[in-house]
């Protein structure tokens, strides 16, 4: 067992340390036992237990467990992409969250984690052109998680969505790698255009809590969007903006934003050397 573990953890080290926090759970906390088993140490790989509970979690007497199942099981075998984005954003929330310090939180009760990967089997269907199907996975992720992201959305890899609530991402939005948003956050568009109309995310950018991007204008690599803002304008890279409507305040204060999570705006000393 121990040589299997070993090789387990050279082979995919997230899955390895999501087993092991398993086992030390259930020892810690036996009353969770049926959970943590049929959710995580029931399953051989990182891609059945994802399938196993995002199915748990869509289900509904309008669609069952068993054919959500199938229909995320296809989606993971067809692109493995998928299944390397959850690793990467379990990392990501594990890194940038005070709150989680085990990689078995995100699987298991983290509902930004669970509705973000709900949407790459939705983007898997919408590619496939499932289109209807793709919808349903849409409403079902809006109605259970309060997280409303179109299927034909382009989200990158190391994604960070804390709280997770009213979070709402257009169809034509993009967003880059290693993003890092909190709750109430909008990628939305204006106006009735039907073309390009959603906001375009760079890589390394810190959206704060209820602020509003909106149309089609691009958020610069490592920017960072104050809490509250509204952001009508494109934000260069390396940039702090807020307010309403958002305008550069100062820099990004660190190379990556998205990261250190630090939403302080940090202000110039006053006549008498106070902030």
């Amino acid at each position: 067992m121990v040589e299997t573990r070993a090789q387990l953890a050279q082979l995919d080290p997230v899955w390895a340390q999501i087993i092991a926090e398993a086992q030390d759970a259930i020892d810690f906390e036996p009353l969770l036992g049926g959970v943590i088993h049929s959710s995580i140490l029931h399953h051989k790989s990182i891609e059945s237990a994802l399938s196993y509970r995002l199915s748990l979690k869509l289900a509904s007497s309008e669609m069952s467990e068993q054919l959500f199942r199938e229909i995320c099981d296809e989606a993971m075998a067809s692109d493995p992409e998928i299944a390397l984005s959850a690793r990467a954003d379990i990392v990501a929330v594990n890194d940038r969250d005070p709150a989680c310090d085990r990689f078995i939180l995100p699987m298991l009760y983290f509902k930004g984690f669970q509705a973000v990967q709900a949407y790459r089997i939705a983007h898997w269907l919408w590619r496939e052109g499932r289109k209807d199907l793709a919808r349903f996975f849409q409403m079902r992720c809006s109605e259970v998680f309060g997280v409303d992201i179109h299927p034909a959305a382009r989200i990158g890899k190391g994604i960070m969505i804390d709280h997770a609530h009213s979070i709402v991402i257009g169809e034509t939005a993009v967003v880059g790698d290693n993003v890092s948003m909190l709750h109430s956050v909008t990628l939305g568009g204006t106006g009735k255009e039907e073309e390009d109309r959603h906001p375009k995310i760079g890589n390394g950018v810190l959206i704060g809590a209820g602020a509003k991007v909106l149309g089609n204008i691009r958020v610069g690599n490592c920017s960072r969007i104050a809490a509250g803002s509204v952001v009508l304008q494109e934000v260069p890279p390396c940039k702090t903006v807020a307010g309403i409507p958002a305008k550069v305040v100062g820099e990004a204060g660190c190379d990556q934003p998205s990261l250190t999570m630090d939403q302080l705006l940090q202000t110039a000393p006053g006549p008498e050397g106070q902030s």
